[in-house]
Order: structure tokens, then sequence, then C-alpha cells
């Protein structure tokens, strides 16, 4: 009998393994389709003869597919389990870069975005609520591991793309290539996961609005993407105007923080595991809105390039402590908690870096970037919401 005990615990623990190593592999999938997609831009706007204005009117259609698609998803995941919403939506972002490479017309790519935002939207809140129960199984910190292996596949697959692209592959033989290295994985891994319901069940209202702790969670998490998209979108025009880096060299500001916070996720767990996701947190905002203050208020230009580092590292654990602290809520749906507090997050993404040009209309862009200080100084005064 001690024997038969033995081995079940043996099979349960390489069955965990197993599902560990295929949710980091389901990470890295989303991070390489949703940044496989940046090297394409050029192409399509070239083949639809898009303006600026009319390529940036389209690419909304990316971001409220995401955040249109994540209150459903979160039903989804609550009532059929987020392994079988990952393999659905993870086959669908598979189709969607072909699809996008090969759009005929304005409104074709307008419904390849929007679906392509659904897709990826999917994949996101199941595998974050897919994370939360591996973790719990597991009794260790994986969740800022998972989203390292998110930024990873984000450098890989802008990188992989333009690579394909620059040894001369045509654009849709490239996305094929892409897309199918992605359903494999995909296809290999969707066994491995965890074959589960959401165990909130009854007890957490379908499409009930959220509230309370979910909430404030979720502006949190606003409040970091917010961050993030101002390095997307407003750094290299920063070191460029204000700190006098060429239009060519500007894009290191947003590698440094790329690279950054691929390094802070990937030593994440550990840093959680020693310190704790409170102080982890209030530390790695700190350190964030130290890197936004130095680059603002130091005209030196290094001195730019080494707050971009600091903004990377600091806010690499915030959004996977609230992640985790979303899912492990109780007597409510992780599936749903981690939707709402996504579709927040995305949010930010996407308004954040206009709210930062209206700014910096009003003012001026270092006053822009140090009023994101502010708010992560915020969210290192709230931190304490991260022991759920």
């Amino acid at each position: 009998m001690p024997t038969s005990s033995s081995a079940l615990l043996a099979g349960e623990r390489n069955g965990l393994s197993s599902a560990v190593r295929a949710t980091r592999l389901i990470f890295l999938v989303s991070g390489i389709g949703m940044a496989a997609w940046a090297p394409m831009v050029p192409y399509a706007k070239a083949r639809l003869g898009l303006d600026e204005a009319s390529l940036g009117l389209l690419l909304l259609a990316f971001g409220g597919g995401s955040m249109v698609s994540m209150p459903l998803v979160g039903f989804l995941t609550h009532r059929f389990g987020s392994r079988r919403v990952i393999g659905v939506g993870g086959l669908m972002l598979c189709l969607a870069l072909p699809l996008l490479a090969i759009a005929p017309s304005t409104a074709t790519l307008a419904l390849g975005l929007l679906y392509f935002g659904v897709a990826l939207g999917a994949v996101d809140v199941a595998m974050n609520a897919h994370a939360v129960e591996v973790e719990r199984r597991d009794g260790r910190p994986l969740m800022s591991g998972f989203h390292g292996l998110f930024s990873v596949g984000g450098l890989g697959g802008a990188a992989g793309m333009s690579l394909l692209l620059a040894l001369g592959m045509s654009l849709t033989v490239a996305a094929v290539a892409i897309s199918a290295l992605l359903a494999v994985v995909v296809a290999t891994q969707w066994p491995r996961l965890i074959d589960e319901v959401d165990d909130a069940g009854e007890r957490a209202a379908a499409f009930g609005m959220p509230r309370g702790i979910v909430l404030v969670l979720g502006l949190l998490c606003f409040i970091s993407f917010l961050a993030e998209g101002s390095m997307l979108d407003w750094s290299a025009v920063f070191l460029r105007d204000f700190r006098g880096f060429s239009a060519a060299s500007a894009g290191i500001g947003y590698a440094a923080f790329s690279v950054a916070m691929a390094l802070g996720r990937l030593t994440g767990d550990r840093t959680i595991a020693r310190f704790g996701p409170v102080l982890t947190v209030r530390i790695g905002a700190c350190i964030a809105a130290t890197g936004f203050l130095l680059a603002s208020l130091l005209a030196w230009p290094p001195a730019a390039l080494v707050g971009f580092v600091l903004v990377g590292l600091g806010a690499a654990n915030i959004v996977p402590v609230m992640f985790g602290a979303a899912g492990r809520l109780p007597g409510a749906s992780p599936g749903m908690s981690i939707a709402t507090v996504t579709t927040l997050g995305y949010a930010g993404l996407l308004s954040g870096p206009a709210l930062i040009g209206f700014l910096a209309q009003a003012s001026s862009l270092p006053v822009a970037l140090a009023a994101v200080a502010g708010l992560l100084l915020l969210t290192a005064a709230s931190a304490g919401l991260a022991k759920v």
C-alpha cells in the first residue's frame, strides 16, 4: 500500500511538472504570436496604401477585439475550464497571422485585426487563470516566470519574423511558418495542461459587475500597463526630442526596457519566494518610479537609458503578482476575476499613451513621464492588496 501511495504521488508530481512546462510554453506562444505582427505592420501599410491616421484607426481594432472578448472569455473559462479555452484560443491565434498577411482590403484587415485581438485575448485570460491553478497546486511562486516566458516570446517573435523576412521569405510564407510552429506547440502541450473547471462554479455570477478589491487590483494593473505603454510609444520620441539621440538609435530605449523586464520576470519567482508578494510589488513600483524620475529629470542621455532599465526591472513583477492575487480571491471565479483585471490592464496599455500625449501637450513629455512615477508610487502604497 505505501508503494502504491508513493507511486501515485510521484505520478501526480510528474503530471504537475508537465503542466508547469506546458503552461510556460503557452505563455511563450502568446508572446510570439503577438509580437510577430509588429514586423508585418509596414507591409500591410504599404500593400493597402494607408496613411498614418488610417493605420492608427485600424490598429484600434486589435486592442478593441481583445478588450471586448475578455469578459466573455472569463465566463467561458469559468464555465468550461481554462484548458479548453486555451486549446481553442491557441488554434485561433495560429490562424490569425496568415489572415493578416493576405488581407486584400482595409475592411478585411480590420476584421482580421479584430479576430486577432479576440484570439489573443482568449489565450491571455485563460492562460493566466490556468497559471493561477498550477501555481496553487505546486505551492511555490511561478507566475512571474510564466510572464517572463511571454516577454521572451515577444522578443523572439519580432526577431524571428524580421529574420525570415530579411532572408527573402515572402510575408505570407513567413506568417505561415511562424503559425505552423505555434500550432505544433499548442497541439503538443494542450494534453499536458490541467483539466479542470472553475472551482468557484455556482458561487460566482457569470456576468456580474466587478466590484471591490477586483476593481482595485484592475486599476493597479491599469497603472502598470500604462507605464509599459508609455515605454512602447513614447520612449523613442523622448530620447530623440529631449536627450539628443538620432532617430535611428532612439529605439534602444525600448529595447533596454524590454530586456530588463524579461530578466526581472525570469528571476521574479525567486524574488517573490524570498521577499513575498507585497514587498516585491512595493519595492518594484518604487524602483520603476525612480526610473521614470531619473529619465525625466536628468538631462544626461545615459541617465535616460539607466532609467528605462530601472522601469523594466521594477515593473516586471507587478502585473504577475496582481494577476495571481485576483485569481486567489475567495468566493470568486478566477477566470472572471482575471478577465476583469486583464481588461482594465489592457485599457491602460491602449489609452495610457494617449493620456501621456495629452499631458505632454499641456506641459511637456518629461513632465508627463514624471507623472507616471507618481502613479507608480500610488501602486507601492497599495501593495498590501497583493497578500490576498
